[in-house]
C-alpha cells in the first residue's frame, strides 16, 4: 500500500507555521509529563495521599492519552486534523488551568485525565499535518524538528519542573502549561487557513473505539501490576481484547483503525513493530539508572539529574541530522544503524556495578542518546510516508501508541526484576547486590529486545521505489 499523490502546501509560511504548532505540542507533551513527575512527592504532602492513589496522577495521564489516540487519529481524518488539533489545544490549557486549581487528589486525577484525551488529539494530529502539508522530499527534514522537540521536552522537564515547585510551589507547572497552550491557540487560528481531512465523509467506528479503549486499559493496568498473578491475567485479558478488536475492525465497512496496514503494508506494520520494540527496550533505562546513581553511587538527584541529561541532549542535537538525512538515504538503512548503537549501548550499559565511573554511565547514556536519535526520527519518517492521505491521523495515533505502550512494556520489565531479585521490600544497602543484579538483567533484556528489533527494522522493505 503506498502512499498516494497529494497537493501540498505552497506558502511556505503557512507550512513553516504547521511546523511550530507541531513542534510545540510535541514539546508540551513530554515536558509535561516530565515536570510534574518530580513534583509528585511535594503533590502527596500537600494532600496527604498514599502512594498508590498518588501514582494514579501520572498513570491516569498516560491512560486517557494512550485510550484516545487511536480515536482521534482517526476523528482527525474524518473532520479535519486542524479542528481536532485545535480542540485538544483547548482542552489541553483549560484542563491545565483546572489542574493548578485542584482541591484534592482526586480533583487533580479527574483533570489529569481530560488533560491526556487533549494531549492525544494534539499527538495524533501534529505530524499527521505535516505529512500533510510539506512533501516526501522535506519530510524527515521537519519529522526531525518535531522530534527534537520531544527530546527537549523530556530534558527540560524534570530541571523546571523542579525550579517551579521549589520556588513557586507545584500548582505553577500547570498554570504555565495553560498560556503555553493559549498561544499555540492564537497560532493555529492565525497562520493555519487550509484544513486536511483525508477521510472527508467516512462513518466512526464508536464499538470499535470502546472495545480499543477497553484492550488498553487492561493491558497498561496488568502490565503496570506484574508479576501479580490478577494483573498478569488482566494484561492477557488486554492482549485477547486487542485481538478481538482486530477482528471486528475487519468486518466493519469503515474501521476505526485499518487493520490491512498491518497486513498488507510491511514498511507501516515492520516500522510500528520496530518503534515497539525500541520503546520497550529503553524507556525504562532512565528508571533504572536514576535509581543506580542514587543508591549504588550516592549521588544528590540533582547531580543524578545531571548525569541523565546526557541521554535527551543528544537526542535533541542529532533527530533534526537524522531526519534529513532520510530524506536522502533510505529511512530504514539510518533507523537500523541507530538501533544497532543503542543496542551497543545498552550492552555497555548491562556491565555497571559499584565500581563503575560517572564518566562510563555518561559515555553510555550519549550512545543511548545517539542511536535513539538516528532511529526515531527516520522511524516516524518511514510510518508516515508509506500510508496514503486518508491514513495520515490512524498513522500519527499508532506511533503514540507504540511509544505508549512500549513506556509500559518497559516500565513492566525493570519492575519484573526488582520483584524477582529483590520481592516487595525497600532498597535499603542490604538489598544492594540484588538491586545491582536485577538492574543488569533489565539491561540485558533491553539489549536483546533492541537487536531483535533491528531484524524488523532492516525487514521492513523499501519505501522509496527503485
Amino acid at each position: 500500500m503506498k502512499a498516494e499523490s497529494e497537493q501540498y502546501v505552497s506558502n511556505e509560511a503557512e507550512r513553516w507555521s504547521a511546523l511550530v504548532v507541531a513542534s510545540l505540542g510535541s514539546f508540551l507533551t513530554p515536558f509535561m509529563l516530565s515536570s510534574i513527575n518530580i513534583a509528585l512527592p511535594t503533590i502527596g504532602q500537600e494532600f496527604e495521599t498514599d502512594a498508590v492513589l498518588l501514582s494514579w496522577v501520572a498513570t491516569s495521564y498516560l491512560l486517557a492519552a494512550a485510550v484516545s489516540l487511536v480515536p482521534f487519529g482517526k476523528l482527525a481524518d474524518i473532520h479535519g486534523r486542524k479542528k481536532v488539533q485545535l480542540w485538544g489545544m483547548v482542552i489541553f490549557a483549560l484542563t491545565s488551568f483546572l489542574a493548578g486549581l485542584s482541591w484534592s487528589a482526586e480533583s487533580l486525577i479527574f483533570f489529569r485525565v481530560f488533560q491526556g484525551v487533549g494531549i492525544a488529539m494534539i499527538f495524533a494530529t501534529g505530524i499527521a499535518i505535516l505529512t500533510s502539508v510539506f512533501p516526501l522530499a522535506e519530510r524527515g527534514r521537519v519529522i526531525g524538528i518535531t522530534v527534537a522537540a520531544v527530546y527537549s521536552g523530556l530534558a527540560c522537564g524534570p530541571f523546571v519542573g523542579g525550579w517551579l515547585t521549589q520556588h513557586l510551589g507545584w500548582r505553577s507547572i500547570f498554570l504555565i502549561n495553560a498560556p503555553m497552550g493559549l498561544s499555540v491557540i492564537v497560532l493555529i487560528l492565525w497562520k493555519l487557513k487550509g484544513e486536511w481531512a483525508g477521510a472527508r465523509g467516512e462513518s466512526f467506528d464508536i464499538i470499535g473505539s470502546l472495545i480499543y479503549g477497553l484492550a488498553v486499559v487492561a493491558f497498561m493496568v496488568g502490565a503496570s501490576g506484574l508479576p501479580d498473578l490478577w494483573s498478569a491475567a488482566l494484561a492477557l485479558g488486554g492482549i485477547a481484547a486487542m485481538g478481538v478488536f482486530a477482528w471486528w475492525e475487519t468486518r466493519v465497512a469503515q474501521p476505526v483503525f485499518e487493520v490491512r496496514l498491518f497486513t498488507r503494508n510491511r514498511v507501516f506494520a515492520f516500522s510500528c513493530l520496530a518503534a515497539l520494540i525500541h520503546y520497550s527496550a529503553t524507556f525504562g533505562v532512565t528508571f533504572l539508572i536514576s535509581l543506580f546513581l542514587q543508591y549504588i553511587k550516592g549521588f544528590a538527584p540533582q547531580d543524578a539529574g545531571l548525569i541523565m541529561i546526557a541521554q535527551p541532549v543528544m537526542m535533541t542535537l542529532f533527530s533534526p541530522f537524522a531526519g534529513k538525512l532520510s530524506d536522502r538515504i533510505e529511512p530504514r538503512v539510518i533507523a537500523s544503524l541507530g538501533m544497532g548503537i543503542t543496542s551497543a549501548g545498552l550492552l555497555l550499559l548491562s556491565t555497571v556495578s559499584a565500581g563503575t565511573s560517572a564518566g562510563f554511565i555518561i559515555a553510555c547514556l550519549m550512545t543511548l542518546g545517539f542511536g535513539f536519535a538516528l532511529f526515531s526520527s527516520p522511524n516516524m519518517n518511514a510510518i508516515m510516508s508509506s500510508v496514503e492521505t486518508k491514513y495520515y491521523g490512524i498513522a500519527s495515533g499508532s506511533v503514540g501508541t507504540m511509544r505508549l505502550l512500549g513506556q509500559i512494556l518497559s516500565m513492566a520489565i525493570a519492575t519484573l526484576m526488582f520483584a524477582l531479585f529483590i520481592g516487595r521490600t525497600q532498597i535499603t544497602p542490604a538489598q544492594y547486590p540484588a538491586f545491582v543484579q536485577s538492574v543488569r538483567t533489565a539491561l540485558l533484556i533491553f539489549a536483546g529486545l533492541c537487536i531483535c528489533g533491528v531484524y524488523f527494522s532492516l525487514s521492513r522493505g523499501s519505501l522509496r521505489e527503485k
